[in-house]
């Protein structure tokens, strides 16, 4: 058991380090938690490769500023369980309705509302690609279309009208 305890500590790294590492990883995960909701529910829910690039750059950029140094396996994975961690307290928690917005109307009774769109960064183009993808092709055959808190978009049709029914509606961005 002497033998084994050395071992454990330096694949371990000693305390100071672990604690670090802790909290280099809370205040990044902080950060892009507050930059990704200023952003938007457009680049959270709605992804196109322009927003998965950044995604994936954002990630790089910050590894570094979590673990430093330490370049270990052990440094790794610790890592990856404090976010994890993280995210599950967050998401069980009040500060999740902090960053999730309410649904947003983008078309009421045929009518679309502009200031919504602009105010969500929803190009028409996108707005009719979600029409499409529910099976209508005209703002005018819809009762009502609403931007989720996930950055879907959901499409009443007006009644009467009969649409085919679809298993799982993706958003315009998620191709």
């Amino acid at each position: 058991m002497d033998t084994l305890l050395p071992h454990l500590q330096a694949a371990l790294g000693d305390f100071w380090t672990v604690v670090f590492t802790a909290a280099r990883v809370a205040a990044v995960y902080a950060a892009l938690l507050w930059l990704l909701h200023m952003a938007g529910r457009r680049v959270l829910g709605q992804m196109t490769p322009f927003d998965l690039l950044t995604l994936l750059l954002i990630s790089n950029a910050v590894q570094n500023a979590m673990i430093g140094p330490d370049n270990s396996l052990t440094g790794g994975l610790l890592a990856a369980a404090i976010l994890v961690g993280i995210n599950r307290a967050v998401s069980r928690s009040p500060l999740r309705q902090r960053f999730e917005d309410d649904p947003t109307i983008l078309i009421q009774d045929g009518e679309v509302l502009e200031d919504a769109l602009r105010h969500e960064d929803i190009s028409r183009a996108e707005l009719m690609a979600a029409l499409r993808e529910h099976g209508l092709s005209q703002t005018e055959q819809v009762s009502s279309a609403v931007l989720e808190a996930d950055g879907t978009i959901s499409v009443v049709p007006l009644e009467g009208r009969v649409v085919r029914r679809l298993k799982r509606v993706k958003s315009s961005r998620n191709r």
